[in-house]
């Protein structure tokens, strides 16, 4: 099993002074752990608005350069495997609002990160709680 599925952290989030709703305290020196796999992928959906609310990151290759930055990853092929995935162009605005963007996105960071399919029912019970935290704001 992989670490971010150990963790319920699909989204392999790095250990940080932010902390999310759901988030436990983990025992991996590098990286957040989850309650449940929903959360995990609620802190994901978190993650990417904020880059779109603070930093004006807007689109999948914009996202994935600061998610996956290229000093740690081959960031041009996360970004094709994503784009590839989802049919969204690269460059193409996201509303990060949107399930109909966001949900698809998630799951193939999820697919990367963790090397296998993500469960579509946990990436959309992730979506739930979101949703219910920007109703919140």
């Amino acid at each position: 099993m992989s670490r971010g599925l150990r963790n319920n952290n699909p989204g392999n989030i790095r250990r940080s002074k932010v902390r999310y709703e759901g988030e436990v305290p983990s025992a991996d020196v590098s990286f957040k752990a989850f309650e449940s796999m929903a959360y995990g992928y609620r802190a994901i959906f978190v993650l990417l608005d904020s880059y779109r609310r603070k930093y004006g990151l807007c689109t999948i290759r914009q996202m994935l350069n600061r998610y996956a930055p290229p000093s740690e990853n081959f960031t041009e092929g996360y970004v094709r495997y994503v784009v590839a995935q989802t049919g969204i162009a690269p460059d193409e605005s996201l509303d990060t609002l949107s399930p109909h963007d966001m949900v698809p996105f998630v799951a193939a960071i999820s697919k990367i990160e963790n090397g296998v399919a993500a469960r579509m029912a946990d990436v959309w019970a992730g979506w739930g709680l979101f949703e219910e935290s920007v109703e919140d704001r």
